[in-house]
């Protein structure tokens, strides 16, 4: 009897998210190949999401690394720097317009992501490759299955895998907790044209609208539509009350948490075009690490899952895939020397962005919101 060989993969990163993405970039750009899983159906399967400021410490940085940021620069929104705090009355308590010389450009995710891709070989990504479970195999190789039953071996395994990561069990048994908030995403259409009242209170960038234990939280997206978080201080199961199939009712069930707000501000939610969709905040613990494992490796939101509440996670993801495909490529004949060197600059950097998030949300919706928020801009100013 024949059987066909495994395939074998030098180096198989696990998702194709902007950090998997960044690594394999940055490999390639060091001319190492790297083959990267995705169990999306294609690129095109859901939407990515809405604007992300990216950082010149961070993301630009990795960027740099990806001989990306001169196109990123192309694409970035104008005017997206501009923030504005409002409370709960609809009284506007800070408006910065953006003056051009903000770090943190705001672009689209799906742009993003899409410049990333664009810029790896056809074949680099296999979509619709679910990975269903990981093993050692000894001597830092592994044997990952996928969702069809197909199987590889790889010298080394990535998990850029995200949140709920298969690759993390390997190395870590923590998992996610939820940190006590809950979101309600919602989108207003062509918000100018036929949203003005919600283009005009949420202005030209980036937007809170905050009071004890709940908020607003928006930004206008690149093709002027406006992206809302309503965000509450609530159970774990909060939503699960909530019939998000019946849009109408789900509105009046999230508007009851801001029954005494603005209407201006309960039109964010009570103007939404399309369905809401719920979302829990969850955290890895702040300051997670684990032991060396031959072989295996973490980056993103698999390694350091942390509330969005200081935008660091997009921007570490890419990081992480640059820092990782430098090191790689710096000791091509010792892999655990680069994945030593690579995890001695994740752990602390992610513990103090973790932490860093940790007291943002305490920031954002404490019993004096928005005067600590406030409070800290004037202090950074």
């Amino acid at each position: 009897m024949s059987h066909t060989p495994v395939p074998h993969h030098p180096i198989a990163v696990i998702g194709a998210g902007l950090g998997g993405l960044t690594l394999a970039r940055v490999l390639h750009v060091h001319g190492i190949e790297a083959a990267v899983f995705d169990l999306d159906a294609s690129p095109a399967a859901r939407t990515q999401g809405g604007m992300l400021d990216i950082h010149e410490d961070s993301g630009q940085a990795a960027l740099r690394a990806a001989g990306l940021h001169e196109r990123f620069s192309e694409l970035v929104l104008p005017g997206g720097q501009a923030t504005r705090v409002l409370d709960r009355h609809g009284t506007v308590r800070m408006d910065e317009p953006d003056d051009g010389t903000g770090g943190r450009p705001e672009i689209d995710r799906g742009d993003l992501r899409d410049l990333l891709l664009g810029s790896l070989p056809e074949a680099a990504v296999r979509w619709g490759a679910k990975v269903t479970g990981a093993r050692g195999l000894g001597a830092g190789r592994h044997e990952v299955t996928l969702a069809d039953g197909t199987v590889f071996t790889t010298d080394l395994l990535v998990g850029a895998d995200g949140a709920w990561s298969r690759i993390r069990p390997l190395v870590s048994a923590a998992r996610p907790a939820y940190t006590g908030v809950s979101f309600v995403e919602a989108d207003l259409r062509e918000a100018d044209a036929r949203h003005p009242v919600a283009a005009e209170v949420v202005g030209g960038g980036f937007f809170f609208a905050l009071g004890a234990g709940r908020g607003f939280l928006a930004h206008r997206e690149t093709h002027g539509d406006l992206h809302v978080y309503a965000a509450a201080v609530a159970p774990e199961d909060w939503l699960d009350g909530i019939d998000f199939t019946d849009t109408d009712t789900a509105k009046e069930r999230v508007l009851d948490r801001f029954a005494d707000w603005d209407k201006s501000l309960r039109s964010l939610v009570a103007d939404a075009d399309g369905a809401l969709v719920p979302r829990r905040i969850h955290a890895l613990p702040v300051g997670h690490r684990w032991d060396r494992v031959p072989g295996v490796t973490l980056l993103g939101d698999a390694a350091h899952l942390m509330s969005p509440f200081a935008g660091e996670g997009a921007n570490l993801a890419m990081l992480d895939g640059a820092e990782l495909a430098g090191f790689l490529a710096a000791r091509p004949d010792d892999t655990e020397a680069a994945l030593r060197a690579y995890e001695e600059r994740l752990f602390p950097r992610s513990e103090s962005a973790a932490a860093e998030s940790a007291r943002g949300a305490a920031l954002l919706f404490g019993e004096d919101a928005p005067d600590a928020l406030l409070e800290m801009f004037a202090s950074h100013g």
